[in-house]
């Protein structure tokens, strides 16, 4: 797979990426005109691709099926008691599309049927009778959380509302990961405006307006960070951390547990951080190094510590070829990875409407052998993933003590192109 343009930088965001953060009710705006868009011409391709005529989306409220709110407009923040989304799938090609629900939570994008005393599964019968589907999808399935939102209560009330046509039924998990997963060309195309905010506070976390070495701790910048992101409107999905690599002590990777630590001249530091915008979530990774006294860079060997990881990030990158599944990616990348006389660590996740997204798990952490089932699912073409991976590496510098350089970058897959979202990181930040 070949890169779509050089974007060969430090990913540090443009320096006016704060200015671009909407209030809410504009945010609502442009996430309602990319819902409809998706709804009229991306789920009639989903569904014909995965060989479904209906899609029953069926949950209550305080335990919404997981793809639920990305169906629904803004300001939809729940669903109201039993809410039931119904997708019909025309001959024509066409979709026309249902809540049976008392308040008005599909907006003006869904038709609403209601009738007063009447119960709500007769309603979805009489649906499943006027369309006769012949395969009906729902929230089932033993691989992909992301498909398996419909609890076991509303299973057997389906069942018994549907009587025969119950047979119909059929898990989709395929096509809710399909619909999580794809991104529109206006969605990819505002998603890299998004990575800059989240490079722009990182840059921002990474210097000395925020880091005192000697007085300032790796939990003071995580929460700076939180609050950061709150300040500017924007919702973690996770609590960030901070992780401190030094020579002689601190041997701590990311991925391990965290202590407080005072950062000191000569610290390696590791942030992990995402946020939500737009319903878009970011996860990326970055690294930063505290100056000695009369220090202007880094000691080479972690300069070519990073240089390791972006010759990783370029292996597995341009082995995403789509068609192929994430264990397939997997092996292909480590072996080449260890042939180029790397220590590879590969743990990549989709990215979109959820941060560890829905689509193929290409390795985990402790599993770099292949993941079953959800490393089964193949990879498809206009979806972003986090490149999420690790190359430990001796410093000379250090005695050869080894470091664990770790990077996380969102990359987009479109049109058997790669590319990644505002650039990479390729030097350090300094402090």
């Amino acid at each position: 797979m070949a890169y779509s343009k050089d974007l060969h930088t430090v990913a540090q965001g443009s320096s006016h990426w704060e200015e671009k953060i909407l209030p809410l009710r504009q945010q609502a705006t442009i996430v309602n005109r990319w819902l409809r868009e998706r709804l009229e011409n991306l789920l009639p391709q989903l569904m014909q691709r995965e060989g479904f005529d209906m899609w029953v989306v069926a949950c209550r409220e305080y335990n919404e099926d997981p793809v639920f709110l990305s169906l629904v407009p803004e300001p939809t923040m729940a669903a109201r008691r039993l809410s039931i989304l119904v997708f019909c799938l025309q001959p024509d090609g066409t979709l026309l599309r249902y809540v049976i629900a008392r308040s008005g939570i599909g907006g003006d994008l869904y038709q609403v049927k209601w009738e007063e005393g009447v119960d709500q599964w007769l309603i979805l019968r009489q649906l499943v009778e006027e369309y006769n589907p012949s395969k009906i999808g729902i929230g089932f399935s033993h691989t992909f959380a992301f498909g398996d939102g419909l609890s076991s209560a509303l299973y057997q009330q389906m069942q018994e509302g549907l009587g025969e046509y119950s047979s119909r039924l059929q898990g989709a998990e395929r096509l809710a990961v399909a619909w999580l997963e794809t991104r529109t060309d206006n969605e990819l195309a505002a998603y890299e405006g998004i990575v800059a905010m989240a490079h722009g506070v990182i840059a921002e976390a990474f210097s000395n307006r925020v880091v005192h070495p000697g007085v300032t701790t790796n939990t003071d910048v995580v929460w700076w960070i939180r609050q950061r992101f709150a300040d500017l409107g924007l919702r973690s999905w996770f609590q960030p951390s901070i992780s401190v690599q030094r020579q002689g002590g601190l041997p701590s990777s990311p991925g391990q547990p965290r202590s407080e630590t005072i950062i000191m001249p000569g610290d390696i530091l590791h942030c992990d951080v995402g946020f939500v915008y737009l319903r878009l979530c970011t996860d990326t990774q970055q690294n930063a190094y505290v100056l000695k006294r009369g220090e202007c860079e880094p000691p080479k060997g972690l300069q070519d510590a990073l240089k390791a990881g972006n010759q990783l990030q370029d292996i597995v990158a341009q082995d995403m070829e789509a068609g192929g599944t994430g264990n397939e990616i997997l092996a292909r990348s480590r072996a080449k990875a260890i042939a180029a006389g790397l220590v590879p660590s590969v743990y990549n996740h989709p990215i979109g409407y959820h941060g560890h997204g829905a689509g193929p798990t290409i390795g985990l952490y402790d599993q770099q052998d292949g993941v079953p089932g959800r490393g089964d699912y193949e990879l498809h073409d206009g979806t972003c993933h986090a490149l999420e991976l690790n190359v430990r590496f001796p410093v000379p510098e250090w005695d050869n003590q080894e470091v664990t350089m770790a990077l996380e970058q969102t990359i987009a897959v479109k049109d058997g192109r790669f590319w990644f979202l505002d650039g990479r990181q390729v030097k350090l930040h300094l402090i």
